[in-house]
């Protein structure tokens, strides 16, 4: 069978199949997407879902979980944030949805999936922005359930003291970014007790031996990750911003002050060497890592097999419970 994979030098608009129209803006393909399930309507139901304003001068919002099991103890909350290389998908996205319905059911914790906004009409650092609105209104809901009251869904069910923070692909590189602006604000009486990082989207431009040497018809090929990069970096910018090389750019203290962090890699992503010098990095700062790292895969493999994305459930659980 002839191999489905694009050299670098093929027409990335065409791979990822988007048009970048003359005013900056991107026609997109269309992808599945899933209501939210605010009330129960079947038996396989693990979750009830809602989706809440944000911000209403970036048209952003949030999607809440949370297991129709009831707890007997309060949630942990996981702040989520979706992949698709800064440029596609949504929070609404099916399988956003249905990774982040598991997630809560599996863990069992609290989900926050949050709508920010894609480049290229919102280059970064607007993500990243939209990512500590979502902190915010987690710190708003905190401090509102010691005087008049939280938002009901959260009110006696959520453990504000054990946040984490999540992101797969663009939204652990979203993670990064966020949680070290995070790092000057007074987050009182929130804890971030952790974060998640699954195949963080990660570049730079010189190219890694991964990058080169990764051939996998089913994973992201230079030309995308480089085209992604494009839409998404401040205008002008190169892949070894601080936006897009995480590894340098960040005062040590500001890492060192990072809580535990939980790393996943497998070893068919063409950015496994980049995200494994992150994880050094971070390790190499006194950051306590959990490494996740596994052979084969690729870039964003849960989506399309079933027993990948039950480790990924159970690697979130264990860390969760285990921090």
């Amino acid at each position: 069978m002839a191999s489905q994979f694009q050299p670098s030098n093929s027409d990335p608009f065409k791979i990822q199949n988007v048009i970048l129209n003359s005013n900056g803006s991107l026609n997109r393909p269309t992808i599945p997407s899933s209501p939210a399930t605010p009330e129960l309507t079947g038996d396989s139901q693990l979750t009830l879902s809602k989706d809440i304003p944000l911000n209403p001068t970036t048209a952003t919002f949030l999607r809440l979980y949370r297991p129709v099991s009831p707890s007997t103890q309060k949630l942990p909350i996981i702040i989520y944030f979706h992949g698709g290389g800064f440029i596609y998908a949504s929070a609404t996205s099916t399988s956003i949805h249905l990774a982040c319905s598991n997630i809560s059911a599996n863990s069992p914790a609290f989900v926050v999936s949050v709508e920010y906004r894609l480049a290229p009409e919102h280059r970064l650092p607007a993500a990243y922005d939209d990512g500590m609105d979502a902190i915010r209104w987690v710190c708003d809901q905190a401090k509102k359930s010691k005087v008049n009251g939280c938002d009901d869904w959260l009110t006696d069910v959520v453990d504000f003291s054990k946040v984490y923070l999540m992101g797969t692909s663009a939204g652990g590189n979203l993670v990064y970014n966020a949680v070290l602006r995070a790092l000057d604000l007074d987050l009182e009486p929130v804890m971030i007790e952790g974060l998640i990082f699954d195949q963080p989207f990660l570049g730079g431009v010189e190219r890694t031996k991964g990058e080169i040497g990764v051939v996998d018809e089913r994973s992201l090929s230079l030309a995308a990750t480089d085209l992604m990069w494009s839409l998404a970096l401040p205008l002008g910018c190169k892949r070894d911003h601080e936006y897009c090389n995480l590894v340098g750019g960040q005062p040590d203290e500001k890492i060192e002050r990072l809580p535990a962090c939980l790393i996943r890699v497998y070893g068919g992503d063409l950015m496994v060497d980049r995200q494994k010098d992150f994880a050094k990095l971070l390790e190499a700062r006194g950051v306590q890592v959990t490494r996740k790292f596994y052979e084969g895969g690729y870039h964003g493999v849960e989506v399309f097999d079933p027993e990948k994305a039950r480790i990924l459930y159970d690697d979130v659980k264990n860390f969760v419970s285990n921090s």
